[in-house]
């Protein structure tokens, strides 16, 4: 895969901002509401598939790599703690977002927010999954599937919803303007 040297920037910055989203957080028992999915939301939105995906691949790597960028820390150890299913959701949330979003971006407001719909699903489901299986496996905490569905997903899914929102609201207006400012590389803006 190459890239240019614009696509490495755009990458490097979403997975900057990504990690910079870990820690504006609001402390919630077992999954911390963090504005990390608000930056994987504008990734795919804005990058498509390919770049929105290597964008959170190059997060997640820094921080398996042992740099603190993730929520509660960083290193290889990380993929034990309850939360990483979310980070593995957001690599392949941002492809799926991406992915809809070049399919649908004629549709404007509506197309963005099925986008995002769809991202926040798979988020979900893979954080969720991981959630109840270090917690019942690893940490060996007694966790229902609905405990772990209600505090992997329902107690945050207003706040992902709004994200959602304001993200198809503000991601389609980015997008236009820079595509009259660059109309040349369409794939990346």
């Amino acid at each position: 895969m190459r890239l240019s040297v614009k696509e490495m920037v755009l990458v490097s910055m979403f997975a900057a901002l990504t990690a910079v989203g870990a820690f504006i957080k609001i402390p919630i028992p077992y999954v911390p509401f963090t504005l990390q999915f608000l930056f994987v939301l504008f990734a795919g939105l804005l990058l498509g598939k390919r770049l929105a995906f290597l964008s959170q691949v190059i997060y997640l790597a820094l921080g398996l790599a042992g740099l603190p960028i993730f929520a509660q820390g960083g290193g290889p150890a990380y993929v034990l703690q309850p939360t990483f299913g979310y980070l593995v959701g957001f690599a392949l949330g941002a492809y799926v977002i991406g992915a809809v979003v070049e399919k649908v971006r004629e549709k404007g407001v509506p197309g963005y927010f099925l986008a995002s719909m769809a991202g926040l699903v798979v988020v979900y489901v893979l954080g969720v999954i991981h959630l109840y299986i270090i917690l019942n496996y690893v940490v060996q905490k007694p966790f229902t599937l609905a405990q772990a569905v209600w505090f992997g997903a329902i107690v945050c899914a207003p706040g992902d919803l709004f994200l959602s929102l304001v993200a198809s609201l503000v991601g389609g207006r980015i997008y236009k303007t820079l595509q009259s400012v660059n109309p040349v590389h369409r794939e990346v803006f």
